[in-house]
């Protein structure tokens, strides 16, 4: 079993344990009101686990607490996995940031972009600049989600099955999403999209593998992470007993979305952007590696300074997701977040309204789960839970507000 346990007094770490209370308190509230099945939640200091704790069920009608293996649809927490898998072959110097998307997948270098009319009626341009490969990191490409449902693009999307309702590969995905209109010039926006799925087919591509087996191969066998992978059933057949449920909030509360779940535990295709399941013990290994620079264990994934490159801001002229992103569904801040290459950055916690020191990094998935790691702080936190809901819950949010109180030694400087 593959479970983390705390490793480290907390007041040792500068940590108040009275104050981690809070924490626990303030997510139980959400299990007895009926908002969230069960969670999870990690974090660590200085490397060390200080505080683990779990509450509430993973199976609400099988009466299955969470556990501490639980394992859980990370969604697009899966995007940073993909997006260090892409950034280990550009460290092989198999592309260059600034390389034409067509130069890997030939069928983008006939890209247009939507100028008008209706998803049934679309006019297109030509692209003024093709896609680039830090387009795809940076999520500046053009390309969006068929679920977003805020622009005729989008319809496209659903109608061609790039919802994940149709089976296909990862070639014919990035085929299809060439054929299909941009929603804005390549680089002059940032809307959150598919992107990182055609990354996930450039992975493919320039390994010779597919990704599920470059993840395995080169990330998960050597970080630990042994119960990360694509699809609900184990390794040797049948469905893991350990995931957790998947439910949706609505207004008659808390219902079964197994039919959503679907989707990710037999997947229509390796999704880049979405589709892995993981344990907060496997997703630990992984933002520790992150935290120490891109080693652990002596296991080497990244540089250093690749990691560091990866995590500073990346949107033109250190502007955040608010001035060069399109408005969407979200419960955290735009202002004072920029984006690097496959995660969010904080860039100034004033105008974000949260803490963190600048600089710290992560992203979070559709079903509630969140990351982030403070390479200032050193801290890293991780939380977990089972819950879709179309209105935004503060939960994430108050969890940021709720780590920092509890460091009570003095700031860095």
């Amino acid at each position: 079993m593959n479970s983390l346990k705390i490793e480290i007094e907390p007041r040792d770490v500068g940590l108040d344990p009275e104050r981690l209370q809070r924490i626990d308190d303030y997510l139980q509230r959400y299990v007895d009101d009926g908002l969230l099945p069960g969670w999870q939640v990690i974090v660590t200091r200085r490397g060390q686990v200080a505080h683990a704790s779990t509450s509430g069920m993973a199976d609400l009608e099988a009466g299955l607490p969470v556990a501490p293996d639980s394992r859980f649809r990370i969604y697009s927490m899966t995007k940073p996995i993909t997006a260090v898998a892409a950034m280990m072959l550009w460290e092989s110097g198999a592309f260059q940031l600034n390389d034409p998307l067509s130069d890997i997948i030939e069928s983008f270098g006939r890209a247009r972009v939507y100028a008008g009319g209706s998803d049934v009626g679309t006019s297109t341009v030509p692209a003024t600049e093709p896609i680039r490969m830090v387009h795809l990191l940076t999520h500046t490409a053009g390309l969006t989600y068929g679920f977003v449902r805020q622009h005729p693009v989008d319809a496209i999307y659903r109608e061609r099955g790039l919802d994940g309702t149709r089976a296909m590969d990862l070639a014919t995905l990035a085929d299809t999403l060439a054929d299909t209109p941009l929603l804005f010039q390549p680089g002059s926006e940032w809307a959150y999209s598919m992107a990182t799925d055609v990354l996930g087919r450039v992975v493919e591509v320039l390994s010779g593998q597919t990704l599920a087996e470059f993840f395995e191969r080169e990330i998960f066998a050597r970080l630990g992470m042994n119960d990360t992978r694509f699809g609900a059933d184990l390794p040797g057949g049948g469905v893991d007993p350990r995931v957790a449920r998947l439910y949706t909030l609505t207004a008659s509360g808390l219902e079964r979305a197994d039919h959503l779940a679907a989707a990710v535990d037999r997947p229509a295709y390796p999704g880049g952007g979405g589709g892995l399941i993981s344990s907060a013990h496997d997703y630990h290994r992984f933002t520790q590696m992150l935290l120490r620079g891109g080693e652990l264990d002596g296991h080497r994934l990244l540089g250093s300074r690749t990691v560091a490159y990866m995590t500073r801001n990346h949107l033109p002229g250190g502007t955040d997701l608010a001035s060069y992103g399109r408005d969407l569904y979200s419960e955290s801040p735009m202002h004072g977040i920029g984006f690097g290459l496959g995660v969010s950055v904080d860039l100034d916690s004033t105008a974000s309204g949260r803490p963190g020191s600048p600089g710290t990094f992560g992203w979070g998935g559709m079903a509630g789960t969140r990351f982030w790691v403070d390479p200032t702080e050193e801290l890293t936190v991780l939380f977990f839970t089972q819950a879709l809901t179309s209105t935004p819950l503060p939960v994430r949010e108050g969890l940021r507000q709720l780590v920092y109180q509890a460091l009570v030694d003095q700031p860095p400087k």
